[in-house]
């Protein structure tokens, strides 16, 4: 018999399934405040897999993603074990903010300390409790607030167990990351887990198409790691496209964005991105793309200051094929073009 799991103080037995509050820093009304964890302990051994959303508190698609993962039926007979944790960040997502009270930004608080900050403490919480205890990780982000991301892997592929995972994960494009000091992949990386971070959508909104992506994306790599059997059916691709670099083209002026490009485009070197203007047009700055690349992130606000980040470019080899990936993909995930039954119906 497969040993049970233990977590937060509590015991999971094999084949078996538990909600555990997880104690974090009380609020300073003095109500106790607890982090959600969702165990499935299967009867078989595999693979420890936690998958996280909500680290930075109005990423709220994850969320969703999290439990249409947990509802789909196959998860109940897992090989291995799962640990879900919809919302990390519990103080950022009450208050609908990226940030804890303190201003902190959770992923660039680890490994945190039981005497450091309230940023600090949870990301403690979470990394000895959650992180300590899995073989591999999924974190599940969107963009910042009034950004929006198309949905995209970020990885360190040089490494062949994250790369797998990121492969079979299936995004439109994977962008090779390095690890930031401070966030949770680097703590991640130094216990020697695997994590790959899936980017989709914005902040404080529910995209229906980054949700599917996402849902299809856990359970992938779930097969991947023989924590569910592989199926027969084909997959979209089996080629992974992979960025090894990226850029942001910034504003030249302050002003107001007419943007020309949407995101999922490929652009070309001296392309047009949009236009910065003041308000009654008379003085206005053409956004030029520096790159050939695809359009993997942008702002949805078109009041900008100069100096601000507002077209994200990933490079490829054969931008063309990548844009071909990115449309099957959207008409795959996408409930309108879809002709594929669900189980749930689309948030819209």
């Amino acid at each position: 018999m497969r040993p049970s799991f233990e977590l937060g103080g509590t015991v999971v037995k094999p084949g078996a399934q538990a909600e555990i509050k997880l104690r974090v820093p009380d609020l300073y009304t003095n109500n106790s405040m607890y982090c959600d964890v969702y165990v499935i302990h299967g009867k078989k051994p595999g693979p420890v897999l936690f998958v996280s959303a909500t680290i930075h508190g109005d990423e709220i698609n994850g969320i969703e993603i999290i439990r249409r993962v947990l509802n789909t039926k196959a998860v109940n007979r897992i090989s291995g074990t799962i640990i879900a944790v919809p919302v990390v960040n519990i103080f950022g997502f009450i208050s609908k903010s990226r940030y804890l009270p303190d201003r902190r930004d959770l992923n660039r608080s680890f490994p945190g300390s039981e005497q450091g900050s309230l940023a600090g403490r949870l990301a403690h919480v979470f990394l000895n409790e959650i992180v300590a205890k899995s073989t591999h990780g999924i974190d599940l982000h969107t963009a910042a607030v009034h950004r929006d991301n198309l949905p995209q892997i970020r990885a360190v592929i040089d490494d062949p167990e994250t790369n797998r995972m990121a492969d079979a994960f299936n995004a439109p494009v994977i962008v090779n990351t390095s690890v930031l000091e401070g966030t949770l992949r680097h703590s991640a990386y130094e216990l020697g887990i695997p994590v790959i971070v899936y980017e989709a959508g914005e902040a404080l909104r529910f995209d229906e198409v980054s949700i599917r992506g996402g849902v299809k994306g856990v359970i992938g790599v779930m097969r991947e790691l023989g924590m569910l059997p592989k199926t027969k059916k084909v997959s979209r691709s089996k080629t992974a496209f992979v960025a090894r670099t990226s850029i942001w083209v910034r504003a030249p002026r302050s002003g107001i964005l007419r943007a020309n490009k949407s995101l999922g485009m490929r652009v070309k070197e001296g392309d047009v991105l949009g236009v910065v203007s003041d308000p009654l047009g008379n003085v206005e700055e053409s956004i030029v793309s520096p790159t050939e690349g695809i359009i993997i992130g942008r702002t949805t606000i078109p009041l900008v200051n100069e100096g601000e980040a507002l077209f994200h470019i990933a490079k490829f080899k054969n931008a063309g094929t990548v844009l071909d990936s990115v449309e099957d993909y959207q008409n795959e995930m996408d409930p309108a073009t879809d002709s594929r039954p669900s189980t749930e119906q689309p948030i819209v």
